[in-house]
């Protein structure tokens, strides 16, 4: 009975740990996306202006970028893409943000000596 039991929940943690990395986005064609020049039109990427995710705490739960607060970080990735990228946001259930923004979360906000960039 106790390994029945103990199956049980290991099959259900499995499927619980699948069904929040497919949910969630991957992570890994996030901060490819994050690194890639595609998101934009002038030829700069996420990295460009946070380069190794620096600056960016992607454990908050609002943003101000510029002076506009931001409720989410799909609304900050888009301002981003939208402002320093001069690209066109994103839908917010598409995979390619459910990807960066999955990549964004991970991110701890480490300070990084400031490199100053014409449109950052």
């Amino acid at each position: 009975m106790k390994r029945t039991i103990l199956v049980s929940i290991l099959i259900l943690a499995v499927f619980a740990a699948f069904s929040l990395a497919v949910a969630g986005g991957d992570v890994q064609r996030g901060k490819a996306l994050f690194n890639s020049t595609t998101l934009g039109t002038n030829g700069k990427s996420c990295a460009t202006c946070h380069p190794g995710g620096s600056r960016i705490n992607g454990k908050k739960s609002s943003f101000t970028i510029m002076g506009h607060k931001l409720g989410s970080v799909e609304d900050a990735v888009n301002f981003c893409i939208k402002m320093a990228l001069k690209g066109k946001p994103l839908k917010k259930d598409s995979p390619e943000m459910k990807a960066l923004s999955a990549y964004v979360k991970t991110l701890k906000g480490k300070k990084r000596r400031r490199r100053i960039i014409k449109g950052c």
